[in-house]
């Protein structure tokens, strides 16, 4: 997923000013491993508006087009708390209604517990970070763009300190980082009680 330092998930076309081919490349290679696709509802109002027309036009670029291909084969998993308003049809896409915290637990669970492919988290904002918060993502692959802007953000809604471990890093053009992370259990090093005791 594509974000900025200070972490921004939602509404990129307000802080990207293009993807980079490596990036595209490098998304595009990312997205191979995956065969399912986690989508909130007004992302994938997004999504159906544009890949479906963009894979049978063949417009874009050879990266928007094979990305246009995976979205169309990828099954896709709409994501909803109440399923109140039916999905405009797309190939292999279909709602999944989980009312509170503890039905989303439950789906993912039972849906990482199958075999098959890496499942990708696609948002929107309200679904990553109720997953980030559930502690329901096992893996970040971020493409940090140096830039700030306010949104919404990965890590908002997460309340407690949480360790991370260095999976990957990538340079890209325009300055892009590729950070990979995996969520990892706390040292147990006690609490330091100054900040001299942070570098000793």
């Amino acid at each position: 997923m594509m974000t900025t330092l200070n972490g921004r998930l939602d509404s990129p076309f307000e802080w990207v000013d293009a993807v980079g081919d490596d990036v595209y490349r490098r998304i595009n290679e990312n997205a191979k491993t995956s065969d399912t696709m986690l989508v909130g509802r007004t992302t994938y109002d997004e999504m159906v508006a544009y890949w479906p027309g963009t894979l049978a036009s063949g417009e874009g670029t050879g990266s928007n087009q094979t990305m246009a291909r995976h979205m169309n084969e990828v099954e896709k998993l709409v994501i909803s708390r109440s399923g109140s308003r039916p999905l405009e049809p797309w190939h292999k896409a279909r709602m999944v209604t989980t009312a509170d915290d503890a039905a989303l637990v439950a789906f993912i669970t039972e849906l990482k517990a199958k075999p098959g492919g890496n499942i990708h988290l696609s948002g929107g904002a309200s679904l990553v970070q109720s997953m980030v918060r559930l502690g329901l993502v096992d893996r970040f692959t971020f493409y940090v763009f140096p830039t700030v802007s306010p949104g919404a953000a990965w890590f908002g809604e997460v309340a407690e300190k949480r360790d991370m471990t260095v999976m990957g890093v990538e340079t890209f053009d325009k300055g892009v980082v590729g950070l990979t992370l995996e969520p990892r259990a706390p040292l147990d090093m006690g609490a330091p009680q100054r900040f001299t005791e942070l570098l000793s």
